[in-house]
């Protein structure tokens, strides 16, 4: 006999409480390397400093990935409700410094409150937003509990969900699907995602496409990157986003590679192992320099060496305009992929490999146009990326990424519209939340 979800999220807010001190600790390691992991801790709890206004649209985008998404979003809301005021939360520390410069005046920003319930009544009870917007996968039982006792309409915005992903939530029946159910309106990305989502008891679920289409690379980073291309006079091969289990193997094929190689650009998903990458370069036998060595000008120790670890944040358009071929991080150790979007909206040919689990379609649908091509494993894919990048024909690859790019935008105003009309009007700003406890 299954538990009832009431006594589900019982132990489950029991665990999590009891994991407290762990789920500090490591943001206090985090810290060491990313400070912003250290500020604000009474907002993990739900709390912080100073009253809030209240009568906010609520978006919560929980790492970089998602709060970039989110800027098309935020800018077809403001375009049709202008005015509108916004809170912002978050979950890691690239997420929250992005989403600084998404704010405007009469804006708030916070951090997303630890998923225990007097956690999240303190947080709705600070901030009584309006309605709640959790972008892509972010379903928490706790919160979302505690915003349908308080009256606070949610909706889940640009959803995926994996296949991987559901049977996950299958799993965990009994605590997954009441908290999907709880989520008033779900706009999916695609069909197979809200057949999956619908399975696990969400609602009214509308497919309105993927926000990533509308996000458009800085005119500004593009050119920069161009122009380094055009000064470094050899080839380019950028390895973006990797994740841990892809780089080693990947600088051991590089050093494998005979005569003159292109530049190698590594971009690591994950600030906290840009040392730890750079450390990997050096154990391969390459020579290595951090992108954060210089500012703008190229020094002429860039233009020699094997590779060039970028350790930078928000420069990937950059990274995507300067390359010839790109590999895509997270696609070759079984991690479901990373956003193809953005390599294909710079106009940059993309190489993936054979785990795209997290974005499937989109992986489809760019190899269908022929915006990117699937390689069997990083051997291959390194193969492949040195003859693309000294192939002539990559122009017409390049031509096909960004017509691809621009055939699936328009998300974002369609579902600007969608949040817009299941937002409440305003009446004072009070929301029914019990007494944090």
């Amino acid at each position: 006999m299954r538990p009832s979800p009431a006594l589900a999220r019982a132990a489950y807010a029991l665990l999590l409480r009891l994991a407290l001190p762990l789920y500090f600790a490591r943001l206090w390691w985090r810290g060491r390397q990313e400070p912003e992991y250290r500020r604000h801790w009474r907002e993990r709890l739900g709390g912080g400093v100073g009253a809030q206004p209240p009568a906010r649209l609520w978006i919560h985008a929980v790492s970089l990935g998602e709060t970039r998404a989110a800027e098309p979003l935020i800018a077809a809301l403001r375009a049709q409700q202008p005015g509108l005021r916004l809170l912002l939360t978050h979950g890691t520390a690239t997420g929250r410094e992005a989403g600084r410069a998404l704010l405007h005046e009469g804006d708030a920003q916070a951090w997303l409150p630890y998923d225990t319930p007097g956690a999240v009544r303190r947080f709705l009870r600070r901030h009584r937003p309006r309605a709640g917007v959790l972008l892509e996968t972010e379903v928490w039982p706790a919160l979302l509990h505690a915003a349908q006792q308080a009256g606070v309409p949610m909706m889940l915005a640009n959803a995926r969900l994996s296949a991987r992903s559901q049977a996950r939530g299958e799993r965990l029946a009994v605590l997954m699907r009441p908290a999907v159910a709880a989520i008033g309106t779900v706009l999916a990305q695609t069909e197979a995602d809200a057949a999956r989502l619908r399975a696990l008891g969400a609602g009214d679920v509308r497919v309105l496409g993927n926000l990533k289409f509308d996000m458009a690379p800085p005119p500004a980073l593009l050119d920069q990157g161009r122009a380094w291309r055009s000064a470094l006079g050899r080839p380019v091969v950028l390895a973006a986003a990797t994740r841990e289990g892809e780089e080693a193997p990947l600088l051991q094929a590089w050093a494998g590679v005979r005569g003159p190689r292109p530049l190698l650009v590594l971009v690591p998903r994950h600030p906290q192992r840009f040392d730890a990458v750079v450390a990997m370069v050096s154990a391969a036998g390459l020579n290595g320099l951090r992108r954060s060595a210089w500012r703008a000008g190229l020094p002429p120790a860039a233009r020699d060496v094997d590779v060039w670890v970028g350790d930078s944040l928000g420069e990937m358009p950059l990274y995507y305009a300067l390359a010839d071929v790109a590999l895509l991080g997270g696609s070759y150790a079984p991690l479901g992929g990373q956003n193809l979007i953005e390599a294909a909206a710079c106009g940059c040919p993309l190489l993936i490999g054979p785990h795209t689990f997290n974005f499937a379609q989109a992986a489809e649908l760019a190899l269908a146009a022929g915006a990117a091509e699937r390689c069997a494993d990083l051997p291959a894919a390194v193969r492949r990326a040195l003859e693309v990048a000294s192939d002539p024909a990559r122009a017409a690859w390049s031509a096909r990424a960004l017509a691809f790019a621009g055939r699936h935008r328009g998300a974002a105003e369609r579902m600007a519209a969608a949040v817009l009309a299941q937002l409440p009007p305003q009446a004072g700003g009070s929301s029914r939340v019990p007494a944090a406890g």
